[in-house]
């Protein structure tokens, strides 16, 4: 066996039950507000853009189905929370835009979390602990943009092998 990649994947069995362990509080600290974590999710891809996007283009960011994000995209629609457009471009393409109750909400609801996260990281972590976290979360940043399809990961690397792996 691969020593390197067994460290590898302790590492990440570690990691996976932290964001884990970490992401409930963070689900329990939203608003009683009914938008769901795609839906959510969605409205952050469309503010962090700061532009209209594609049903397409939101489907591939966002790793969703055209039947989930359909969905998606007629709920936030029906509560205002988005704007639909056609483009003046390619009028065969419809775009979509968070509105400003969109983005209201959407930063009330993280403004919750980012609260009691700073909260608890203040009161159980040192400084430098705090500054490590930091470090942690850009590179964990990085591993989410550049991440692999879930269902080709185990093609890209195998305990004991070296496939697709660039040395």
């Amino acid at each position: 066996m691969d020593v390197e990649y067994d460290a590898a994947l302790k590492a990440a069995m570690k990691l996976r039950r932290s964001v884990t362990a970490l992401a409930r509080p963070l689900r329990a600290l939203r608003a009683d507000h009914g938008i769901s974590g795609a839906q959510l999710s969605l409205l952050g891809r469309l503010h962090r853009a700061r532009r209209a996007m594609t049903a397409s283009e939101l489907a591939r960011l966002e790793r969703l189905q055209p039947q989930s994000l359909t969905r998606i995209i007629a709920e936030l629609d029906r509560r205002g929370l988005i704007r639909r457009q056609q483009d003046e471009a390619d009028r065969r393409h419809v775009l979509m835009q968070i509105t400003p109750a969109g983005t209201e909400l959407l930063i009330r609801d993280a403004c919750r979390q980012d609260q009691w996260l700073a909260q608890a990281m203040a009161a159980k972590l040192s400084k430098a602990e705090r500054e490590l976290v930091a470090i942690a979360a850009e590179l964990l940043a990085g591993l989410a943009a550049g991440s692999v399809d879930a269902e080709h990961a185990e093609d890209e690397q195998q305990p004991g092998g070296k496939q697709g792996r660039a040395e």
